[in-house]
């Protein structure tokens, strides 16, 4: 009986290391996608910008002044809003 007691807790604590271990592994490959997440939306930010930016040039190159005026109201409000986020 005590045998059988020292096979169970064996038993127990070798299957307490595995689901352990692969929590630790779950762990891991979490951080790395809450990274690849992080980059992807730092990434996502860049390009957005980038089409603002190719928007507001296309507007400045075809003439389309009510456009340009918009896309330029925009841009100072978002650059205001960075300065009072400077400042506070």
């Amino acid at each position: 009986m005590l045998d059988k007691l020292k096979q169970k807790i064996t038993q127990l604590i070798a299957a307490y290391e595995s689901e352990k271990a692969e929590c630790d592994r779950l762990r891991t490959e979490l951080d790395k996608a809450v990274s690849l997440n992080r980059t992807y939306e730092q990434q996502i930010i860049e390009l957005e910008r980038q089409i603002d930016n190719q928007r507001l040039a296309g507007a400045f190159l075809n003439g389309d002044n009510k456009e340009s005026k918009k896309k330029i109201d925009r841009l100072i409000k978002e650059i205001d809003k960075c300065i009072s986020l400077m400042e506070g």
